[in-house]
């Protein structure tokens, strides 16, 4: 019998695609039409105006300016519109591929007629401004999230609309193709979901935005508060999220938030690369993605032990001793650049002691910056009439001058000369102005040796500067830090205080503190509430990743029985974990590699996952050819199989995990090696092998 239903949503289909091809030819051509308007329009305007004003009337001055004037707004009005052609082109793009992936009905009165609502990555509207898709941002497609049929409501400029959702639609479609629909009110389950969760792992996380469930939604959709903590179990998308939480934001903000302001902490480059698809596929730029070690290199300590041993009371009695330090000359370096001393360490010491009757902190700092800046500005003005500097200044050749001044220059009296020379001072010395405001000529080494009698770590380098010169960061609007759990109490004093003006997003799994000296959940509240004020709190208890098979088996690792039991998973049922003890190591290396050719042989990418990297290496020399290293440079393959380390293996999944050292001697009966046991299992999507060089350990008893 012929499905109506499909009939007629194949034909909004149809219509649909149809609409967005239109729509983006137009756009395409109107970029060509417009590009070509624009340099005829530039040629005019340019003609008008009169590049050399010697020697002509004052009004022929003003009238050439004039046109200037013209011929930059005319450039900014053409830049403008470009770029709005340029994202609604981008957008159309998107919508091209999968035009939408869901539908609701909604009765917005009483006695209305219902409204469908199509929802998609974008929102594109069609040529006489009526909606034909809405972005899964926008207030309306909340609906669909909260997974509630008849009333439900969703905000709108903080108010309160309620509606009645008659139809919940999910589509799989191939562009404009429908392979399928499904109803709520007929499938028990996400059926979006369940089909996603049957496809074997990719080398690139993908986005989740068709199948975010409820509890996920919250996160995403969470109102904007100082700092928000997301504790969820292993696999229940808190990368994905993360990522659709930044997609969000970008969404609510469109006009004043840039990628530039928002950090992301990931907890190794293998994963940075893991998870760099998932917001260029919703159209969006990635923010600026670091690990902790690379947020220590740009703030200067590059070479330096990272801190994870640093204790919080080591912190906080270089901060108490700030306020009452007193500098003296060795506390003071010079500000050099290209070889040239621009401020000598006597101006700077001399600077800071005109305010001496403040206390060193940031008041103190602010106005000695400022006396820096005044200073620097008038060393750069000697520098401007000096013959070296004017000499460099005519030895550039002409594509030097383009790259300095824009144009090529001709300078045709001394005023002129030390106009240009100022401006190439100012090119080739600007980075001092950073210096001063980044505190680069304070020793913070020095001060720090003579507070606390030994070099400082990273960490202490990093609270120090910033107890001295105020809070760094200021740029950042949103730190996201990702596998939170691995960082220690004085690692997040560090990230809270330099990130001082910024809203915060902490995901991480308390089960998952692979690490002795890691932070627990109370600690990061504890912190930030110190810092933001505010901080709230939400869970995420159902695993999307992994079997119910293996999500029993690392939930019963969790040594909190209620909340043990409370763990979920939607998957289907898989195969049984297998379990093999050895007690002598040529049998224990055969049953590792039996693991590895049968899983070689199969779909999608294996993990053989030791505790420790020196496990490694031990492994791959006795396995030769057969095992392939993943280091923490390499992309992650998306088939085959690779042997790694735990912490390299955070965050990441694999459709199966062989856990290659399952012993009692590797997982003894204790909290840490419960955690880190419970990390390796949830790696594994379908299926877990765990292999002992000898006995098994007593938490998988």
């Amino acid at each position: 019998m012929d499905d109506k239903i499909f009939g007629e949503e194949q034909a909004h289909l149809t219509a649909t695609y149809e609409t967005l091809q239109r729509i983006h030819d137009n756009l395409d051509e109107q970029i060509t039409t417009t590009q070509a308007q624009a340099a005829q329009d530039l040629r005019d305007l340019s003609a008008e105006i009169r590049p050399d004003t010697h020697g002509i009337e004052a009004d022929e001055i003003l009238e050439s300016l004039a046109a200037i004037e013209t011929l930059n707004a005319v450039i900014d009005a053409y830049n403008q519109a470009h770029d709005l052609t340029l994202d609604k082109l981008r957008r159309t793009l998107l919508l091209l591929n999968q035009p939408y992936f869901a539908k609701v009905s909604l009765e917005m009165r009483p006695g209305r007629p219902a409204r469908d609502v199509y929802i998609g990555v974008a929102g594109m509207m069609d040529e006489e401004r009526n909606p034909i898709v809405v972005d899964w941002r926008s207030p309306v497609a909340e609906t669909y999230y909260n997974q509630q049929m008849g009333p439900t409501s969703y905000l709108v400029n903080g108010k309160e609309r309620k509606v009645n959702l008659l139809l919940r639609r999910q589509f799989s479609l191939d562009r404009a193709e429908l392979l399928g629909y499904f109803d709520t009110d007929v499938a028990i389950q996400d059926s979006l979901l369940l089909d996603a969760l049957r496809r074997h792992h990719s080398e690139k996380l993908q986005d989740i935005t068709a199948t975010i469930q409820r509890e996920q939604n919250e996160v995403v959709r969470h109102a904007d508060v100082p700092c928000l903590i997301v504790n969820g179990i292993a696999g229940s998308g808190k990368t994905s999220v993360l990522l659709q939480r930044i997609a969000y934001l970008f969404y609510q903000e469109r006009d004043t938030l840039s990628p530039d302001q928002v950090c992301l902490f990931s907890p190794n480059e293998v994963f940075a690369s893991y998870i760099d698809q998932v917001l260029p596929s919703l159209g969006e730029a990635n923010p600026h993605v670091l690990t902790w070690r690379a947020f220590a290199a740009e703030q200067g300590a590059r070479d330096r032990n990272d801190g994870r041993g640093t204790a919080p009371e080591e912190l906080r009695a270089l901060a108490e001793a700030v306020p009452g330090l007193r500098f003296d000359e060795r506390d003071f370096g010079p500000i050099v650049l290209h070889d040239e001393t621009l401020l000598t360490a006597a101006q700077i010491k001399k600077a800071s002691e005109k305010y001496e009757q403040f206390p060193v902190g940031s008041r103190r700092m602010t106005l000695t910056r400022e006396e820096l800046h005044r200073l620097l500005e008038r060393k750069m003005g000697r520098m401007a009439r000096s013959d070296d500097m004017q000499e460099a200044m005519f030895a550039l050749d002409m594509e030097e001058q383009v790259q300095v001044f824009g144009e090529t220059v001709d300078p045709s009296n001394d005023e002129e000369v030390e106009q240009l020379t100022r401006r190439y001072v100012e090119w080739r010395f600007g980075d001092a102005h950073d210096l001063i405001d980044s505190a680069g000529w304070l020793r913070i080494d020095a001060i720090g040796e003579r507070i606390c009698g030994h070099g400082l770590n990273a960490a202490e380098w990093i609270w120090l500067r910033d107890a001295i010169n105020g809070a760094g960061g200021t740029g950042t609007r949103f730190v996201m830090i990702d596998e939170v759990q691995d960082y220690t109490v004085a690692q997040l004093m560090v990230l809270a205080r330099h990130f001082g003006r910024a809203h915060f997003l902490l995901l991480g799994d308390e089960h998952q503190a692979i690490f002795a000296d890691s932070a627990r959940f109370d600690q990061m509240r504890e912190v930030f509430g110190e810092t933001c004020g505010q901080v709230d709190e939400c869970r995420l208890l159902t695993s999307y990743r992994s079997s119910p098979e293996i999500t029993e088996l690392f939930s019963g690792l969790v040594l909190d029985d209620e909340q043990g039991k409370s763990l979920s998973s939607v998957r289907e049922g898989g195969v049984a974990p297998r379990m093999v003890a050895c007690l002598e190591t040529p049998v224990y290396l055969d049953a590792v590699r039996a693991a590895i050719t049968q899983a070689a042989d199969a779909e999608g990418l294996t993990a053989v996952v030791c505790a420790e990297r020196p496990r490694v290496r031990w492994l791959a020399k006795q396995l030769g050819e057969e095992a392939r290293v993943l280091g923490p440079h390499d992309p992650l393959p998306a088939t085959g199989v690779v042997i790694l380390d735990l912490p390299l293996a955070k965050g990441l999944e694999f459709d199966r995990v062989i856990v290659a050292d399952a012993s009692a001697e590797v997982y003894p009966d204790t909290p840490l090696a419960r955690r880190q046991l419970y990390t390796c299992i949830s790696r594994a999507m379908h299926e877990v092998t765990l292999i002992s060089q000898g006995p098994l350990s007593p938490l998988l008893g």
